[in-house]
């Protein structure tokens, strides 16, 4: 395919937007690629869906080589199917309408409630197993969008869906999805490292999500300096320095601390090591209140407690801490405390200054199991520079792009909404299910932020815009522009995708752009054409031009 830049809509900027700060978000709207129509808004200009689409066929071609069967279902659906799996309300992102009927509808954020309404049709065992996938616009009321299409309001997703009889079928689905993943992503030339996460609210009882290191990105992947654990850090686990503990008591001792609030001010009030602190965090979930300690150099994990309780949880407003406690916030502690505790495994053993449930006091010598019981979970942030659970040694993080997610959802869909099957010995039971998903637009923002230099974007050849670009620097001659056509109608003979910056531009205005969209090869005809019939060429990847016979062109345009 041969396309004229003069007849492209691909407006360059030469500036930076203002409001952009990650590396992808810059150049992918100074190359053209991509414009902004409001917050969260984005339109792929002709170039920057050319890149999106490349991508989609990757994805396309591996999804059909698995047994996928690609399908295509609605973004507005009826809001009863999220009320009955329960996420209507709990789903905080969900776009939420009503007709002109006063119906209630959900624009889809995700499509598991769609998909699980189908596969009540799959209703022997014969029929299964099943994948069925899309490509489909997503809708999040997400509050703070930025980083150009790392956080945004509206994308879209491929999903994928499979169908099992039981949890070992599901394993294979699985396993399948996870090859196939990891074969997009190199296919992409993408470096992604699939790790262990939290589900969220997908539900279910296993996910792995793929993050890119990257300059920017939501996520933070936590790897182990000898290579031998990854993980999320929503699920990382770290282990931290061992603390220095105050000489032990037989019982604890009350303390008054006017003023301490804070463990820092705890740690420096009473002269001891601010992990001998205890942190206490209470939430509210299902109209209970429930302590959460941790230790007082620590920070709460919020998805990791959120498992450990079944639900999301919330802050404790002070009028439900006061009814709970009998004190105010800064001074609370688990000695008394009659609800629910959950208690970090660093505090497993030894002797920590809590609150005392008093306004301006706390308690020394405070011991889990002599003192007050607990559920012992791993609730805490992993912190950079733990040690690895798994040899001991220093965790390193590394800020990431989270470009795909599987989940094993079992039943957790199919039970509310009544997706079963009859068995061979004609008994029904529910469908096991799973979920995949990989985003596009993250997959090629996270390119750019991994393949980029000074000048601009440098695309891997499966996926660029265009495989050549051909630079007529004519000067207004007719014959160099005649010369820099026919040479780019051969290439795109040749099976090449070909762009001819055949514009009246100044030359150094055609090299910026051509750097700055980065296609993987450059050919620039000139007025030394003319004299010796050979051209310059240069890789993306290169910083100088190699002269080649215009007759060679095809030859190293088809080289690796």
């Amino acid at each position: 395919m041969l396309q004229r830049q003069s007849a492209l809509f691909l407006p360059t900027l030469r500036d930076d937007p203002a409001d952009a700060e990650a590396v992808s978000h810059r150049l992918l709207v100074r190359a053209g690629l991509i414009r902004q129509v409001g917050a969260g808004l984005w339109t792929y200009l002709p170039a920057g869906w050319k890149v999106h689409e490349r991508v989609v066929g990757i994805v396309r071609q591996e999804m059909d080589e698995i047994g996928g069967q690609e399908m295509s279902m609605p973004v507005l659906t009826p809001a009863e199917l999220w009320k009955r799996s329960g996420r209507y309300e709990t789903f905080d992102v969900l776009m939420k309408v009503r007709d002109s009927s006063d119906r209630e509808f959900v624009l889809a954020a995700t499509h598991e409630e769609t998909i699980t309404f189908h596969a009540r049709e799959l209703r022997s065992y014969r029929d299964l197993p099943k994948i069925l996938y899309h490509f489909q616009t997503k809708e999040r009321d997400e509050p703070r969008p930025r980083g150009g299409l790392l956080r945004v309001r509206e994308f879209v997703m491929k999903d994928a869906y499979s169908f099992d009889r039981d949890d070992e079928g599901l394993d294979v689905s699985f396993h399948a999805h996870k090859s196939a993943y990891e074969r997009i992503f190199e296919r992409c030339e993408l470096d992604a490292v699939g790790v262990q996460a939290e589900s969220g609210m997908m539900g279910g009882s296993e996910s792995i999500d793929y993050l890119a290191p990257s300059g920017s990105g939501q996520n933070t992947l936590v790897t182990c300096e000898r290579g031998d654990y990854a993980a999320d850090l929503e699920i990382a686990r770290g282990i931290p320095r061992a603390p220095e503990l105050p000489e032990p008591l037989g019982e604890p001792a009350a303390v008054e601390t006017p003023g301490v609030t804070t463990c820092d001010d705890l740690a420096r009030f009473l002269g001891i090591d601010l992990a001998a602190t205890s942190k206490a965090m209470p939430v509210v979930t299902g109209g209970e209140v429930v302590l959460a300690l941790v230790r007082g150099d620590d920070r709460l994990d919020e998805a990791k407690l959120a498992s450990v309780l079944g639900a999301p949880a919330r802050p404790a407003q002070t009028d439900e801490i006061r009814e709970a406690f009998g004190a105010e916030p800064g001074s609370l502690g688990p000695v008394g405390f009659r609800g629910r505790i959950v208690l970090d495994e660093t505090m497993r053993e030894g002797q920590f200054v809590t609150g005392a449930n008093r306004t301006g006091f706390h308690l020394r010598a405070v011991e889990h199991g002599r003192d007050f019981h607990a559920e012992i979970a791993d609730i805490r942030l992993a912190r950079e520079g733990d040690a690895c659970p798994r040899c001991g040694g220093a965790l390193r993080f590394q800020t990431a792009i989270e470009v795909g997610h599987i989940f094993k959802l079992g039943t957790f869909y199919s039970v509310p909404l009544d997706a079963l099957y009859l068995d061979e010995h004609s008994v029904e039971r529910p469908i096991v299910m799973g979920s995949y998903g990989i985003g596009p637009g993250r997959v090629l923002a996270a390119l750019v932020e991994q393949r980029h230099d000074e000048r601009g974007i440098v695309w891997p050849p499966p996926i660029a815009p265009y495989g050549v670009h051909v630079l007529a620097l004519a000067g207004g001659s007719d014959e160099i522009g005649d010369l820099a056509a026919s040479l780019a109608q051969e290439l795109a003979a040749a099976g090449h995708d070909v762009l001819l910056d055949d514009r009246d531009a100044r030359p150094g205005e055609k090299f910026a752009d051509a750097d700055l969209l980065g296609c993987p090869s450059r050919v620039t005809v000139g007025r030394k054409t003319l004299d010796d019939d050979a051209v310059d060429v240069r890789l993306r990847t290169d910083s100088a031009d190699t002269r080649v016979p215009r007759s060679s062109v095809i030859d190293w345009a088809g080289q690796d």
